[in-house]
């Protein structure tokens, strides 16, 4: 449902790859047409990220609370499984040119031959088609705003197990910043334990905020795990979403099995569809597709911006859509999400400018700094986002799940 291999390292790995670095100009070289333009894709980034991070949770949110016959959510996961490897397979081919014959050796050489790169991708496709499961039981028991506002504990999630298994060193400013995370989250649950506004009788709060805590574990973890067994790798971007699909559709079907089986059997694998439920797939198969397309002219501010506006525009849309109650201790703890994401999201050299100047300020006061003669002016910071070590969020942008 949601992108899954991110600003990670395997964008940077082989041929058709997002990569963040890919086309970037060296400073003063880059013409003003040229700005312009990268500042117009900078912005139509922006709109993407939002509107695919909101739409897809608000959807499903309306999905799954209208009257009436209710789809299988199994089934909705394996279509977009289905959807997005057709598609990914589809890119490959046109990257082939059309060419079948070099299509069928490539997917030979890729699939079969390098048999150990692809079993690689088995535990993360099924904690991802685990986790796509996981989010439609916490939205179909949540408010679309509390899941989006509880649905960032995955940025802790990832930074911990990055800390944990890739040996990553976080900055004072993120780890303040996820403390502020997770209290911002806590409130926002006292707020929906509470009673924050009126509740549908099926619906189960603690069985979604146990479904959301599991979806954004199994997310870090995931993320974390396909990077570190990735790092290096030659596949294509296109070729990694084929390969997670393949195992994602076979998982989703054991998965509905084992779940829903016998009810699919009885009512059919389409019971409940309609053309909102298809508007769903669809979105969950291309929209992480496009997202991926578009995140390489998205900084970390700029996703850090998105997050926070998506988690707006999903209270708005609560609001109007649902009736959702907006209460001073939901706005607070909102608030403090906001804020924590925007403050990790930036960049390790702005962390120590901030964390510097304070310091200044502090120390020297009211005062106006003054270059000594004969040193070269400090280096400005850069926005280039070729360095992974400066790139807080891990996988969940580049490639897609």
């Amino acid at each position: 449902m949601a992108a899954v291999g991110s600003s990670g390292s395997t964008a940077a790995a082989g041929p058709g790859a997002v990569s963040a670095g890919a086309g970037a100009l060296e400073p003063g070289t880059v013409s003003a047409g040229e700005t312009g333009s990268h500042r117009r894709l900078k912005y139509i980034s922006l709109a993407v990220l939002v509107v695919q991070n909101a739409s897809l949770i608000l959807s499903i949110r309306y999905t799954r609370t209208l009257p009436g016959d209710r789809f299988f959510a199994t089934t909705a996961v394996v279509m977009a499984e289905v959807l997005k490897g057709l598609t990914c397979l589809l890119l490959l081919f046109a990257q082939k040119r059309g060419n079948v014959k070099h299509l069928v050796l490539f997917l030979h050489e890729a699939v079969l031959v390098q048999y150990v790169d692809t079993l690689k991708l088995a535990v993360p496709s099924l904690i991802y088609t685990l986790q796509n499961n996981l989010q439609y039981v916490a939205i179909s028991n949540l408010p679309a705003a509390t899941f989006q506002v509880t649905y960032q504990l995955k940025i802790l999630t990832t930074a911990l197990f990055s800390v944990l298994m890739l040996n990553r060193s976080l900055s004072r400013l993120q780890w303040a910043s996820l403390l502020l995370l997770f209290m911002g989250v806590a409130i926002v649950q006292a707020q929906q334990a509470g009673g924050g506004g009126p509740r549908p009788l099926d619906q189960n709060p603690g069985a979604g905020l146990a479904a959301v805590v599991a979806s954004c574990l199994s997310s870090g973890f995931a993320g974390v795990y396909f990077e570190k067994i990735l790092k290096g790798s030659s596949g294509s971007v296109w070729l990694r979403n084929l390969q997670l699909g393949l195992f994602g559709t076979a998982l989703g079907l054991a998965g509905l099995w084992w779940a829903e089986g016998t009810a699919v059997a009885r009512r059919g694998f389409f019971f409940g569809y309609t053309p909102a439920v298809w508007g769903v797939v669809l979105n969950q198969a291309f929209g992480g597709l496009l997202v991926a397309v578009v995140v390489k002219y998205a900084d970390n501010i700029l996703k850090g911006f998105a997050t926070s506006l998506s988690i707006v525009l999903s209270t708005v849309a609560s609001i109007r859509l649902f009736g959702f109650h907006v209460d001073p201790l939901f706005a607070l703890g909102a608030g403090l999400v906001i804020g924590a994401v925007y403050l990790y999201s930036l960049p390790r050299g702005a962390a120590k400018a901030i964390a510097s100047a304070s310091t200044s300020a502090s120390t020297s006061g009211p005062c106006t700094h003054q270059q000594p003669p004969g040193q070269p002016p400090p280096p400005q910071l850069s926005s280039h986002r070729g360095d992974l070590s400066t790139e807080p969020f891990l996988p969940k942008s580049v490639l897609v799940k």
